[in-house]
């Protein structure tokens, strides 16, 4: 297997120099190295720009990497950043035209869901944990598993956009992944790249996920 990632980047602010900064965890690169594949960070640029960008690119998939509030959910949070939001909108809609395989990883997730007329909800007990996440009969998922969790934000059944299908779920009614009926749209709340070793079970999705 071999190809390149598209992957989108949290913005951090930075007052001393008064940047605000594009930036992805390194162990992007490593996790993809892990299924054949390289990685294309994305700038969060102006979302006329966006097809430009991608076009040039030859994506095998776009993934949307966690980080930064939701402006549609939170737009008073400090760690929000709209020109992500945009830029991500531009890029959603960029791959749905090109039948480019998209993958919301925890706020990408939530884009996702957003993006496709969803809603989000503050949850508590999700941020700085692990916890268990079961699988649905049709999932590609394990039956059962533990996952990483990094979200105050989550979705249940009554905030999820239509013709998203459940792929796993929390015991408190949680969605944790779900997939798209009729595009190639997945979403998963759990952070891979935050995993050390990597998941064998992360690493087998993946693989799936670009094939």
């Amino acid at each position: 297997m071999s190809g390149r990632l598209g992957i989108t980047q949290r913005v951090d602010v930075v007052d001393a120099y008064g940047e605000r900064r594009d930036c992805l965890d390194q162990r992007w690169a490593e996790l993809a190295a892990s299924i054949g594949m390289t990685i294309a960070p994305l700038s969060n640029i102006p979302p006329e720009r966006a097809a430009e960008l991608l076009d040039g690119l030859d994506l095998a998939a776009l993934i949307l990497s966690g980080g930064n509030s939701l402006s549609a959910a939170d737009p008073d949070a400090p760690d929000c950043a709209p020109e992500r939001d945009a830029f991500e909108a531009a890029a959603i809609q960029w791959a749905l035209q090109h039948d480019v395989p998209v993958l919301g990883v925890c706020r990408g997730m939530q884009m996702l869901n957003v993006w496709f007329g969803g809603s989000l909800e503050k949850i508590d007990g999700h941020a700085g944990t692990h916890h268990a996440v079961s699988a649905t009969g049709a999932s590609p998922l394990p039956t059962s598993r533990t996952v990483n969790s990094y979200h105050n934000w989550g979705i249940s059944i009554e905030t999820l956009a239509e013709n998203l299908d459940v792929l796993a779920q929390h015991e408190d009614g949680s969605i944790e992944a779900f997939r798209h009926r009729t595009h190639r749209v997945d979403g998963i709340m759990w952070h891979p790249e935050r995993e050390t070793p990597f998941n064998d079970e992360d690493l087998e999705f993946l693989r799936s996920f670009v094939a």
